[in-house]
């Protein structure tokens, strides 16, 4: 018997979307969800034709955390490794999508359909852009299961929004609003659910038509700037610019801005 596709991916345009598609119980992660989505964003970030990905939720909600019904008792289908001499669980994440969206190098918009909580807020948190539904909201409820954000949101949310509204955030675990998450620069902006797709499609498209080779190596740049000095990323920086001034996109940005006329990027 085949494996039921609960991560879906389209290519169209040099956009790719990804889509979490178990919307009968609210796109909540699954042992196999977990393993398609992670091969689905390795997939994308590596033909070369993409330029930009949009993660989005089938139905009603984006994500609704770890589906812990079906997976009650059987961790290991969701990366966890028993212990039983111990009574201890311990997470494998390495090749896990929190993981993953991390490191791949192309640009990750999420399209916030809907409600993203536990492990769907902190795989949200981990794309580099969101546009949020009205319908949207953010659910970081843990505390409130006895748990901790295991999947990068304690690193994540703080960078974002500041040590102390993170904290307010993380401790309390109450819901927040798609305009609570505007106004705390948690998403990029809020439009009706009808304008998600066209408006999530205008920004990746705008996004891939600039040089790729270059997008990714500012993203790449603007990750390891979290954890580097000033004077250490600017040194790194100076090393990701050098095989850019070769590049024939290069000489095309130049040439299309002397000319007054949009350039074409090929990716070379």
């Amino acid at each position: 018997m085949s494996t039921p596709q609960e991560v879906l991916l389209e290519i169209s345009d040099r956009i790719a979307t990804i889509t979490l598609n178990a919307p009968e119980r609210m796109n909540t992660i699954s042992g196999p969800m977990l393993d398609q989505l992670s091969a689905r964003l390795l997939e994308a970030d590596k033909n070369p034709e993409v330029r930009c990905i949009i993660l989005t939720g089938a139905g009603k909600a984006f994500c609704a955390g770890l589906d812990m019904a079906a997976q009650a008792g059987k961790g290991k289908s969701l990366g966890v490794l028993d212990d039983s001499s111990s009574n201890m669980a311990e997470f494998d994440l390495r090749n896990a999508p929190p993981v993953v969206l991390h490191n791949i190098d192309t640009p990750v918009i999420c399209a916030l359909n809907g409600g993203a909580a536990g492990y769907g807020l902190d795989i949200a948190l981990g794309c580099d852009i969101r546009i949020a539904s009205t319908n949207a909201k953010m659910a970081p409820g843990f505390a409130k299961r006895g748990i901790l954000p295991e999947s990068g949101g304690t690193w994540l949310l703080p960078r974002m929004v500041g040590y102390a509204k993170a904290a307010e955030i993380a401790f309390t675990g109450r819901t927040l609003t798609a305009q609570e998450s505007l106004d705390m620069g948690i998403v990029n902006a809020v439009v009706a659910p009808e304008d998600l797709r066209e408006h999530s499609l205008a920004m990746a498209g705008e996004i891939a038509g600039n040089a790729p080779l270059a997008v990714r190596a500012i993203k790449r740049m603007m990750r390891a700037a979290e954890t580097e000095t000033f004077e250490q990323n600017i040194h790194h920086v100076f090393l990701q610019l050098l095989p850019l001034f070769r590049t024939q996109d290069f000489k095309e940005g130049v040439a299309a801005f002397i000319e007054k006329r949009p350039p074409n990027f090929v990716g070379r």
